[in-house]
């Protein structure tokens, strides 16, 4: 089995969450080489958990907060408030829960199906996936050499392969624009799930995003001069969507400063349709002896 089948097939059993109670779930957690929980992967599980609670609605929006490092050894508990059921929306809230503190919040709205007015931002235009090189991997025998903890940071990657088109060069630290353009799409087969779809895709929009606001510095995470953490996280889904084909994800960053950075998504498929858009703050510093 291939390393990005590997780690296709462990990312979608961080899917699976397991119900303790009504309202009460609890998902297992994915080391990536950190002492700290991915991001995405609480924001995507949250994001289920609140899911499994409502019928016949797709979310719409979420608003999220990191409140405290997640522990990658320790299962996470997800208590879900069901704050709303209207006739046409429906609103829940979630609390992750580790070794018994509240590491994250969630606030999510679902909405049923339903026909208005339509218009969206046009695409950016840029090379298309086939034309735009995809991120290389290292070599098998280079890989095993080394260290597991750098193994599994660059193997969270893994279930998703990426195609940059601007600004995700870790290698490039010339001051640049604050803007950044890549295509993205899943390494295997998803089924057609949409709300399984949606959390997925939030689980990969915490990927590359903040980290825009890094650009006119120039001053690359691979250095290790920065401490970066997610502070809160938005999104807004706006049509329907698959992972199984190419999407782009298009990043800018209006503006740093005291210590924080944030950027905002627009993630669009290859017809060109606005499909999702999301907006991140992070902490952004100096470390000590870098200053």
């Amino acid at each position: 089995m291939s390393r990005q089948s590997a780690a296709f097939r462990e990312l979608l059993g961080l899917m699976q969450l397991e119900p303790l109670e009504v309202n009460l779930f609890r998902g297992a957690s994915r080391d990536i080489g950190t002492e700290r929980v991915f991001g995405g992967q609480v924001l995507a599980q949250a994001l289920l958990a609140a899911s499994s609670t409502v019928e016949d609605r797709l979310a719409h929006s979420l608003h999220a907060y990191f409140l405290r490092a997640g522990d990658p050894d320790a299962p996470i508990v997800y208590s879900v408030d069901r704050s709303r059921d209207g006739r046409s929306f429906s609103a829940r809230r979630v609390v992750a829960i580790q070794h018994g503190r509240p590491i994250f919040t969630l606030a999510a709205s679902f909405q049923v199906d339903e026909v208005g007015l339509e218009h969206q931002f046009g695409m950016p235009e840029v090379p298309g996936p086939d034309q735009a090189r995809p991120i290389a991997d290292l070599p098998r025998e280079e890989f095993d050499q080394l260290p597991k903890n750098i193994q599994r940071w660059l193997d969270r990657f893994g279930p998703f392969e990426f195609r940059p088109v601007r600004g995700s060069d870790p290698d490039d630290q010339a001051p640049q624009p604050p803007y950044k353009e890549l295509w993205f799409k899943l390494h295997g087969e998803l089924e057609d799930e949409p709300s399984l779809h949606r959390a997925l895709l939030a689980y990969v929009s915490d990927f590359h995003l903040v980290g825009t606001a890094t650009l006119p510095h120039g001053i690359s995470w691979v250095e290790g001069k920065l401490m970066m953490a997610s502070l809160d996280h938005a999104m807004w889904f706006h049509r329907d969507f698959r992972l199984n084909d190419w999407l782009l994800y298009s990043c800018d960053s209006p503006s740093t400063s005291s210590g924080r950075g944030l950027a905002r998504g627009m993630i669009y498929d290859r017809q060109g349709r606005l499909v999702a858009s999301t907006a991140q703050e992070g902490v952004i510093r100096l470390r000590k002896e870098s200053r």
